[in-house]
């Protein structure tokens, strides 16, 4: 499989802070890959770089063999790499359905019933709420609806950023057990999580960044077996 993003010496500065500190990282076709660290390692900065909300410095970012690096973030959506940002950031004010509707603004009014449907099924929460307000709906099922909503644009790369962040335990892992889903369908996944027993457990692929800067990478497997990465992050 080839790689759908490659990442290479990523030098991102903003508000005077250097968050981005040549940062190198690949995404494989159909993988689940992810970003742990500790908060303020910088891993938000490097999807909101990703997704053209942030400019790096220094470095490139190819997606799907053409370099992004400065594209406009609506030029990226269409070219199908899709962002669920931390906090949800749902339209409140809107319902269900219509914030569904809105995520596939970049797919021109076609096969929007088919992919909607598609997404009920794979949410049957939003199905049974898709006439309520987003703004009323709890933490979960906002954070089921941002998914639903990247997953309208027909990405062939989601995005997540601290998806369980806020969410009760039992939703945590309703959550999760929708992204395994999501990659037993064939999704490719970038996922960034402070949980990183979750992420961990998940993930084909799996980076740590410490402070602007990739320490260690491997396998989900052989870190959640490091000793080192239990100490810090899995509390072990």
């Amino acid at each position: 499989m080839s790689n759908i993003l490659e990442i290479r010496d990523l030098v991102v500065s903003y508000g005077g802070i250097e968050a981005g500190k040549g940062i190198s990282l690949d995404v494989e076709q159909g993988k689940i890959v992810t970003l742990i660290g500790a908060n303020g390692a910088g891993k938000s900065t490097v999807l909101k770089t990703v997704s053209g909300l942030l400019h790096s410095a220094t470095g490139s970012i190819e997606f799907l063999g053409k370099n992004i690096s400065g594209v406009a973030p609506h030029k990226i959506v269409k070219e199908g790499l899709a962002h669920v940002p931390e906090g949800r950031r749902i339209f409140l004010q809107m319902t269900v359905e219509e914030n569904l509707d809105m995520g596939a603004f970049t797919q021109g009014g076609k096969n929007v019933d088919e992919d909607m449907a598609r997404v009920y099924e794979q949410f049957p929460r939003l199905k049974e709420r898709r006439k309520q307000i987003a703004g009323t709906l709890s933490g979960g099922e906002q954070q089921m609806l941002a998914m639903g909503r990247a997953l309208m644009s027909r990405p062939k790369l989601l995005m997540l950023d601290e998806p369980s962040m806020g969410l009760a335990p039992i939703l945590v892992e309703q959550i999760f057990d929708i992204i395994k889903l999501l990659h037993k369908e064939g999704t490719t996944i970038l996922l960034v999580e402070q949980n990183a027993q979750m992420a961990l457990s998940v993930a084909d692929r799996a980076y740590v960044l410490e402070t602007g800067k990739i320490t260690l990478s491997g396998t989900g497997e052989e870190l959640i077996r490091s000793d080192e990465i239990r100490r810090a992050y899995l509390g072990g």
